[in-house]
């Protein structure tokens, strides 16, 4: 039996120790905060879908309930699977534009024009602005709206062409569609950065074998800024999401102090709202992460055609080795004969 050979244990350093402990302090408060605000109220949210809740002067009264909210959500309430199916439909539609239209406008903003500082604050004020009641005014006053769009007659096309759902969140789409670019402020940034980032050597190189803009733009750019894609399509769920303008949100909460429904039903409300949500983000991750590039996949068939090679040769040597074995023994037996 062959003793295996011992390992020695590498010991860490004092300045490794003391990074990992500087890391650590830095990344601490964001881990009591994680704790204390998310991962305990989710937890008692959780628990709050499954019971009936009710507000004494003593204090809650918890009943367990199990899927009893579920069920009445789904089974008695009128309102909020339908805003929910719209809901859905609606950042599904509503993601890809203003992704296009926040690199859009990057790539013009990278391009060679003066001012690139004033028109990326123009861009980028909504964002700072356009909140809250300033939104909730603007968008009474009909400035979230194209004027000269007719929304009455794109909604009875769609309804005549589309299901129920789907129809209204197209025509919901275009009804807003202002407010909605409204909200590609911090996307045309994140574009500009990686869109700066693009080594300028490529896109000379291309030029010299003859590749047109769009060339370019197709073999060079969407396949360098595809992470930051993917980034700025998750950013603008989550942001359509959870902003204060959404009204499935405005339900949960007006629900939340309901007296026939409370916290419970509330919650119950959020955990579906949720599991939606999550649901398109994976839908969006999905279709952007499957999608592989043309030249990635060349790439890879040649390394496999090296390591055929590679392989083959090493065969080959190896079978070399033993046929000049051989042969060097049969000379050795015939000289001795």
């Amino acid at each position: 039996m062959s003793k295996k050979p011992k390992v020695k244990k590498v010991k860490i350093g004092k300045l490794e120790r003391r990074e990992a402990l500087v890391g650590l302090i830095f990344v601490l408060p964001w881990i009591i905060g994680v704790f204390m605000f998310l991962i305990i109220p989710l937890f008692q949210s959780f628990q709050f879908a499954l019971a009936n809740i009710k507000m004494t002067p003593r204090g809650r009264v918890i009943t367990f309930a199990g899927i009893t909210n579920y069920t009445q959500i789904w089974l008695e309430d009128a309102q909020f699977p339908v805003m929910l199916i719209k809901y859905f439909w609606e950042t599904l539609l509503s993601v890809p534009v203003i992704v296009v239209f926040a690199l859009i406008i990057a790539m013009l903003l990278n391009g060679k024009i003066k001012f690139k500082g004033f028109f990326r604050l123009i861009f980028f004020l909504p964002v700072i602005i356009v909140s809250g009641p300033v939104m909730n005014l603007l968008t009474a006053q009909g400035a979230a709206t194209i004027p000269a769009m007719n929304i009455t007659g794109i909604q009875t096309a769609l309804e005549s062409l589309l299901p129920n759902a789907m129809a209204s969140a197209i025509s919901d789409l275009f009804s807003n569609m202002i407010m909605i670019l409204w909200y590609s402020g911090v996307q045309i940034l994140i574009f500009l950065s990686a869109l700066q980032k693009i080594d300028s050597s490529l896109y000379e190189a291309a030029k010299i074998d003859g590749g047109s803009a769009w060339e370019c733009f197709w073999k060079i750019t969407l396949p360098t800024i595809k992470p930051m894609i993917l980034l700025n399509a998750v950013y603008t769920v989550i942001f359509l999401s959870n902003n204060e303008h959404n009204a499935i949100i405005n339900i949960i909460q007006s629900d939340m102090f309901a007296g026939n429904k409370g916290y419970g039903y509330a919650s119950a409300m959020a955990w579906m709202y949720a599991i939606a949500e999550t649901l398109i983000v994976g839908i969006i991750a999905l279709l952007l992460l499957t999608r592989k590039d043309a030249y990635d996949k060349q790439v890879k068939r040649v390394k496999k055609e090296i390591k055929k090679q590679a392989r083959a040769l090493k065969i080959a040597r190896r079978r070399g080795k033993r046929n000049g074995a051989k042969i060097t023994k049969t000379i050795k037996k015939a000289e001795k004969h």
